[in-house]
């Protein structure tokens, strides 16, 4: 793990595997850090054969935070970012792989980057990102409307149990309902989040406030380069018909549903079949 001063900002990266192996570069959605990215999960995409990149987004985790409600960035900045970290380390071009706003910034990635990217793998996405509603497609469940003009009051900062806390109630309504919430597993990475986490306030913010910029769901269609799409069947965020417009509008590109999976990083039950796909697309 490292610290690496890229556009002005300090990103903290951790690689895995051997840098001589095709790199994968893993973007997290808003709120999350590198954590995201189960140990586990990792480690079976080192043992293909893959030389796993994955960092602290600003405002995450260890890495460059802004003061609480004034974040200074958009999704463009957080493109560049990504492809500034390729060049801090010397990577020509690497396998992107994105989940929510982070899939938005693989998308403005591979438009606005292009010569950094080798393969896009977007998880739990909309066309042309996160901040941009598309009114043809199915609107989020009613139970997220509630919780949106519901919002729950933010806990005590400063209060570890409290953050821990607010953190496992922020993740349930987005998980599967056909599975049990895993209340203990979930209650232990936010200790790991909230321990880690330089502004955890700042996490918890920013990301959603900033801006999501022009829309690009019409440059889609430009895009060439490998692309792998994958969609939880019960994500109540960005409903299953955001996953297929979305592959349906890259050119060449596949869908994989991911069954009993919500708006949620890739449970372990699914494990199985997202690796297989990632490594088959990633190969060399």
């Amino acid at each position: 793990m490292s610290i690496v001063k890229v556009n002005e900002v300090e990103l903290c990266v951790q690689t895995s595997g051997n840098p001589a192996d095709p790199a994968v570069l893993l973007i997290h959605g808003a709120g999350h850090s590198l954590l995201a990215w189960d140990e586990e999960f990792i480690d079976r995409l080192v043992a293909a054969g893959r030389f796993v990149i994955r960092y602290d987004s600003r405002d995450a985790g260890h890495s460059t935070s802004y003061p609480v409600g004034a974040p200074p960035y958009g999704l463009s900045d957080l493109a560049a970012d990504a492809a500034g970290l390729l060049d801090a380390l010397g990577i020509p071009t690497a396998h992107i792989v994105g989940m929510s706003q982070g899939a938005g910034v693989a998308q403005l990635m591979a438009l606005d980057h292009a010569d950094h990217v080798a393969s896009l793998t977007l998880a739990s996405a909309t066309p042309g990102g996160p901040g941009h509603w598309n009114t043809d497609l199915p609107p989020v469940t009613e139970e997220i409307q509630k919780l949106f003009a519901n919002e729950p009051a933010q806990p005590d900062w400063t209060d570890r149990d409290a953050v821990v806390d607010y953190l496992v109630e922020a993740e349930r309504p987005y998980a599967a309902q056909s599975r049990q919430f895993d209340v203990d597993g979930m209650r232990a990475a936010a200790g790991r989040i909230v321990d880690r986490t330089t502004d955890i306030a700042a996490q918890l913010t920013n990301p959603f406030l900033i801006s999501a910029g022009e829309p690009w769901r019409a440059r889609l269609a430009d895009l060439r380069v490998p692309t792998l799409v994958l969609h939880g069947t019960e994500d109540p965020l960005f409903p299953l018909g955001h996953g297929q417009a979305l592959a349906a509008e890259i050119p060449g590109a596949a869908f994989l549903p991911l069954e009993r999976t919500g708006h949620e990083v890739f449970p372990r039950h699914v494990w199985d079949t997202v690796v297989p796909a990632i490594v088959e697309l990633t190969k060399p």
